[in-house]
């Protein structure tokens, strides 16, 4: 089979990440085109990573080359856009997460790639870590019993990315949308993916982008949003509460700015069997022979770590789009997250909670 030819379409920050899982596959994939609104930064992108061709309207690219495959990895507004002219191009589709700016897009995306019979992976890529891995072991092997609660959190003190990040215009949301989205959905996968059925929700904007000097996120992100052309408009704080169909609770909170010391990010889940935490280390609360145990993994377990899992979710893509295996993260799993942040941010608004419906 002739190698897959790739396309990305948005030059910003996370498609790097893209391109070196493309990159470490050069035997099934050829890099043919990339696209960005902005000329000059397409242009140095594309020489930066040896792309024959740059464009700067995704239309044209698709027109004129004959791909096989494209990143969407804009801002989150034009991810369906983007997303559906591919898809009714005859290209597979991985859209970076959030999936789109609400449901309603969401489902829209879904139909284009059901419409053309194409792939459309969405970029939960907390899904194709180490430590992902390892966990479904343990929980398919009956380790924590059936699940019941869970608790998720994604913190920063000083972290929100600037630029579009704060204007929800672009973004959709803050924390929820762009962080809160990789805890909620692997805590949901681990667990076997039950269906959401309602969400109650807070969120706060009481700090604003521009704080004291010295507190940078895990990511480095130390915003200066009073020097950028987008507003910021987006929570600073979320927290929720999620109900599932088979009885499972699920809490998580995600910030960009908190009054906390360090930034953090955990998920802990709680089964009739045994509980885990996975954090820096993943570890296993059980009892055995009458006495409370705890359980590390030999080397504090796998963890997750950013440019392997990032290769491992392209090469996954390359894999479903080449052989057909079935998608670890397809587009109905990108519909249903957007459900569950659609309800908590009208839950937020109403004070109520909010249904989920299909």
């Amino acid at each position: 089979m002739e190698k897959c030819k790739v396309g990305i379409i948005g030059t910003g920050g996370i498609s790097n990440a893209h391109m070196t899982g493309y990159k470490a596959i050069p035997h099934l994939v050829e890099m043919t085109a990339v696209c960005d609104i902005d000329e000059e930064k397409v242009k140095a992108y594309a020489e930066r990573y040896n792309v024959p061709r740059w464009y700067t309207d995704y239309n044209e690219m698709l027109a004129k080359e004959n791909l096989d495959a494209v990143s969407v990895t804009t801002w989150n507004a034009a991810h369906k856009g983007a997303a559906i002219a591919a898809l009714n191009a005859g290209v597979n589709v991985i859209c970076e997460k959030p999936m789109a700016m609400n449901a309603e897009e969401a489902e829209e995306m879904k139909a284009a790639a059901e419409r053309n019979g194409r792939v459309l992976q969405i970029g939960f890529v907390r899904r194709y870590g180490e430590d992902a891995a390892m966990l479904k072991k343990f929980i398919d092997g009956g380790t924590l019993g059936d699940i019941y609660y869970a608790k998720a959190t994604y913190l920063r003190r000083s972290g929100c990315p600037g630029g579009w990040f704060g204007d929800k215009s672009y973004s959709g949301g803050g924390p929820l949308i762009d962080l809160g989205v990789h805890v909620m959905d692997l805590v949901r996968y681990l667990a076997g993916c039950p269906k959401p059925i309602a969400a109650y929700g807070v969120t706060y904007n009481n700090l604003g982008p521009d704080r004291a000097a010295g507190a940078k996120s895990d990511l480095g992100y130390e915003s200066n949003q009073a020097k950028s052309k987008f507003v910021f408009d987006v929570e600073d704080f979320t927290s929720a509460m999620i109900r599932f169909d088979n009885g499972m609770v699920l809490t998580v909170e995600a910030s960009f700015n908190l009054n906390i010391k360090e930034d953090s990010g955990e998920i802990q889940l709680f089964g009739t069997k045994g509980g885990t935490k996975i954090g820096d280390t993943t570890e296993f609360f059980t009892d055995m022979n009458g006495e409370f145990v705890n359980i590390t993994p030999a080397g504090g377990g796998a963890n997750f770590r950013f440019t392997q899992s990032f290769n491992a979710e392209i090469a996954h893509f390359i894999d479903c789009v080449r052989n057909g295996v079935p998608c670890r993260a397809p587009a109905e799993d990108g519909v249903i997250l957007m459900k569950m942040i659609d309800a908590i941010y009208k839950s937020a608004e109403t004070g109520h909670e909010v249904e989920i419906t299909y």
